[in-house]
């Protein structure tokens, strides 16, 4: 492979990525209903309004889910690998296969999404435990207690010490294994 389709390819990541993280980090903190009026989340809404505002004219929520944030977040995975593949391999992939591919790579960033979440949480807990005052802890705290409030109900605190996060751990961790590699091996199979 070329220097210049590395560069490409890189450049297609870069971009796509950070744009797709800030519609997931804005569709997962509207499922939990954070604070529409924090800075981040302005910051989120400012930056993903442009192709929000047209597609939810088109496309309803249902059930309280922005269908169009969803269909916004498949569209631009899409269509990132779709660049990466025609980049990279020159090849152009069943559109079945590119879709599952990339609800599949949707998941991945959603888990780590979680995970980072809940290692920020960990690390500021024991280094500040009266942080949450922060936006940012607001969000993250916010964004993980979903996860985290079941996980105290089976694994509740001893001595002080909340292990509910190992739970949590745990779990993302299977969901990795047990979902995530079987759909990207399915996305795969589907392509060629």
């Amino acid at each position: 492979m070329s220097y210049f389709r590395e560069a490409g390819i890189f450049l297609v990541q870069f971009v796509f990525g950070l744009y797709i993280l800030a519609v997931l980090l804005r569709f997962l903190l509207q499922l939990v209903r954070a604070d529409f009026y924090n800075p981040i989340s302005q910051f989120l809404v400012k930056l993903t309004n442009p192709p929000l505002r047209p597609l939810r004219r088109i496309i309803p929520g249902l059930w309280g889910i922005d269908i169009a944030s969803v269909v916004l977040l498949l569209a631009l995975t899409c269509l990132q690998w779709l660049l990466i593949f025609i980049l990279g391999y020159q090849i152009y992939p069943k559109a079945a296969g590119l879709i599952v591919y990339s609800l599949a790579d949707l998941l991945k960033l959603t888990i780590y999404v979680y995970l980072g979440a809940m290692f920020i949480r960990i690390i500021m807990s024991w280094i500040n435990p009266y942080a949450y005052q922060n936006p940012a802890m607001n969000l993250v705290v916010r964004l993980t207690e979903p996860l985290m409030r079941p996980a105290r109900r089976l694994l509740p605190a001893a001595g002080g010490i909340d292990f509910s996060p190992i739970l949590v751990f745990l779990m993302l961790g299977l969901a990795q294994i047990l979902l995530l590699r079987p759909l990207l091996d399915f996305g795969q199979g589907l392509m060629r």
